[in-house]
């Protein structure tokens, strides 16, 4: 593997993409880190400080996806999440609205319009996102429990505010363009690398908070149960079921072509992460909604705020992450959304149809709607080992909430969201560099 690295490095072209990569990666870990105008950084340490690196709740995951720069409220403090949650709107819409249906069937000009069309969502939300938690900032709500958490932004002027939304804001589309220029001209997909890039850089603190609240032993099972699961993942996610396709001889002109036989390959994780992604966005509306609406009243002894009626409900029920309402609530939704995100994404119809085109069958089933039916029988039944392996992986962290003892289960560092995430991105940019290494006759990585 190390003489595969060598010889990337040592192709001109290839070295190339992967400096202009790692420049990328720097600038946007360096963003992630400058303040923004108006933010008070001695209340943000504090903060940080007396939470002992936490997350609340409400902002676990998003926090997780922007490295740690939510909390911060810094320049790139809203990531990669606008533009994630534009892509999966605009592809949700696809099967809704016609028009965008007859954009996706275009080919490349339509590719281009529908990625117009997400980077104007994706602004709409960077305001929409970045006022909300500029709000939360301001009544205390990003750091619960935090003895100047209402002091984070100490000037509340209109034009401090709106300073604040618009840097917020350019970040996210500074963030946006880098991704972009990442996949046009580097190595891999952008936006994964950067949400790679991201969550790597969480794992060295929320180890060290681990060893140093429970200790080296405690540490070293956790670690080695994080590679179990990080060997598990890589497995599944490259397991497949291979369909055998055939292809029958055709004349075209003088030359014969066909009659060659392939596969058609079904992932076992068909849908990726999106659906985690999902359950997960879903789940934080109820945390959203108390905390912007609900009013909580401190207790005369304890002195601990609590809410009452819905909010309190929801407070122990949905949003503790603890709860075995909330684990299994999360369970059923990546499961749903599984199901529905491989239904909107693999037509089994269109891939026959396509087969039927190019003169493909499979063997021992009649093309057209024959092939159809039996696609998606095999997807079907494929899927739901999938659905259930991510849902398994998303709620791990539940499971070792007594172990590490953290106050936040999503902050284990190998489980959940996180490990889905790295483990794909990098096996796909290893597989892209190695697909580059073989075509210059070079050996890959993989032997």
């Amino acid at each position: 593997m190390l003489a595969a690295f060598v010889s990337a490095l040592k192709t001109p072209d290839l070295r190339k993409k992967i400096l202009f990569t790692l420049a990328l990666v720097a600038i946007y870990r360096l963003g992630a880190t400058l303040p923004s105008p108006g933010v008070s950084y001695s209340a943000v340490n504090q903060c940080l400080t007396e939470s002992n690196g936490q997350d609340t709740s409400l902002t676990t995951v998003l926090n997780l996806f922007s490295g740690g720069a939510l909390l911060k409220l810094s320049v790139f403090a809203l990531g990669i999440m606008p533009y994630i949650t534009a892509s999966i709107i605009i592809q949700l819409l696809t099967v809704v609205i016609p028009r965008f249906e007859q954009l996706k069937k275009q080919g490349q000009a339509g590719q281009s319009r529908m990625t117009q069309y997400t980077r104007y969502l994706t602004i709409g939300l960077g305001i929409l996102q970045s006022t909300a938690f500029l709000a939360l900032a301001l009544n205390g709500g990003l750091f619960s429990g935090c003895s100047v958490a209402d002091q984070i932004v100490p000037d509340t002027g209109a034009f401090t505010l709106i300073t604040l939304v618009i840097t917020m804001t350019a970040g996210t589309a500074a963030i946006m363009w880098m991704g972009e220029l990442i996949t046009d001209r580097g190595i891999g997909n952008g936006m994964s690398i950067l949400i790679f890039t991201s969550i790597a850089a969480r794992i060295p603190a929320e180890g060290q908070n681990i060893l140093a609240s429970q200790g080296g032993l405690v540490f070293t099972v956790v670690l080695f149960i994080g590679l179990a699961i990080i060997a598990a993942v890589v497995f599944v996610e490259q397991g497949q079921r291979r369909l055998p396709v055939q292809y029958a001889k055709r004349m075209i002109g003088r030359k014969m072509y066909g009659g060659t036989s392939t596969y058609l390959p079904l992932k076992v994780n068909q849908a990726g992460v999106i659906p985690v992604i999902f359950a997960t966005s879903l789940l934080y509306i109820p945390s959203l909604l108390v905390q912007l609406f609900g009013t909580p009243t401190a207790d005369a002894v304890t002195g601990v705020a609590t809410y009452s009626g819905v909010a309190q409900w929801l407070n122990q029920y949905i949003i503790n992450q603890s709860s075995w309402v909330h684990v299994l609530l999360y369970f059923a939704l990546i499961i749903f959304f599984t199901y529905f995100y491989v239904g909107i994404t693999f037509n089994p119809t269109e891939r026959a149809e396509e087969l039927r085109k190019y003169g493909g069958f499979i063997p021992g089933i009649r093309p057209g709607r024959p092939t159809a039916e039996y696609l998606q029988f095999v997807l079907s039944r494929i899927t739901l080992p999938g659905s259930l392996y991510l849902g398994i992986v998303a709620i791990l962290p539940n499971m070792f909430l007594s172990i590490t003892g953290e106050g936040n289960n999503q902050n284990f560092p190998f489980g959940g969201t996180a490990v889905l995430i790295m483990v794909g991105v990098g096996l796909d940019t290893v597989k892209q560099i190695e697909t580059q290494l073989m075509q210059r006759n070079y050996e890959g990585f993989l032997r």
